[in-house]
């Protein structure tokens, strides 16, 4: 008997390891500060040392978590701007849904009429990098944002609002009532050719309205990573917190979500940690089911 549940034990750890453990950023990840923990930092990369499969699924974009994440071992591809891209560190890209600039047009044409609104766009140009343009006039959630933003040679101004070739996504910040009009007339006019996302941002006092390729989710990219990495849907464990990764949670074959999740998405979770991320909840799972540090 002893001998048996070794065996299992020892099959146990080696699933873990065969394993892709998808981790959102913000508010699951990151701690508040957008920090990563010398906790989490160690458990990560000795992970991925011992062969663990770990990545990240976020609405940053990869410029973005180049920066961020700087620090960590990322061998895996990741899932980037809520699912619009799957690319790798180094930069290469290895998926992408795009609005083309007719349709762009047309989304930012609907939001000038409807509540007079111009959108912060992350587009792609032809050389591959990124652009992050943002209108004449932002208004004061867009001002807020922007001055994060220093010295970053990807933000340009652009006179009147218009779309480009590849815009990854178009992001429109505005109070509750005003977002919620707008996603309202985007739907209505639009349907399924477009992908949105309405949420509060934990960070700035606004709601955003963000327009994607109706494939531009987390969850058709949680699909198309399974198919480039060759693993099931029962393969895959996610970690989520907030509005974004509902998508991913139904595709997963193993739901998590952090104490400080939304109910919506505990609600979907297979497990609820009973810490946050600013007691760093991904990394000790992740060290308990892979038994880093013992």
């Amino acid at each position: 008997r002893a001998f048996s549940k070794k065996r299992i034990l020892k099959k146990g750890f080696a699933m873990a390891f065969e394993h892709l453990y998808l981790s959102d950023l913000d508010k699951t990840f990151l701690r508040s500060d957008l920090s990563i923990s010398d906790y989490s930092l160690r458990v990560w990369n000795e992970a991925v040392a011992a062969g663990g499969r770990l990545s990240v699924a976020t609405a940053r974009s990869l410029t973005g978590v180049g920066g961020l994440l700087k620090a960590l071992d990322m061998r895996e591809p990741m899932i980037l701007l809520d699912g619009v891209m799957i690319a790798r560190m180094d930069g290469e890209i290895l998926h992408l849904n795009a609005l083309d600039r007719e349709l762009g047009e047309e989304i930012i044409s609907i939001a000038r009429a409807s509540i007079s609104s111009s959108p912060l766009i992350v587009g792609l140009e032809e050389d591959g990098k990124e652009s992050f343009v943002y209108p004449e006039r932002p208004n004061i959630y867009q001002q807020e944002l922007l001055s994060t933003f220093h010295n970053d040679r990807r933000v340009i101004e652009m006179g009147e609002s218009r779309a480009m070739d590849r815009n990854l996504k178009l992001v429109f910040m505005e109070n509750e009532e005003r977002s919620a009009i707008l996603e309202d007339e985007l739907r209505a006019t639009l349907g399924d050719e477009i992908e949105i996302k309405r949420s509060d941002d934990p960070y700035i006092d606004c709601w955003f309205v963000t327009v994607l390729h109706p494939h531009g989710d987390k969850a058709h990219a949680l699909q198309k990573l399974e198919e480039i990495e060759e693993l099931s849907a029962e393969e895959t464990t996610v970690f989520g917190d907030s509005h974004n990764d509902i998508g991913l949670f139904d595709y997963a074959g193993r739901k998590i979500a952090v104490s400080n999740a939304i109910d919506e998405l505990k609600r979907r979770a297979d497990i609820v940690l009973q810490r946050s991320n600013d007691e760093d909840a991904v990394a000790h799972f992740i060290a308990g089911e892979m038994k880093i540090g013992e």
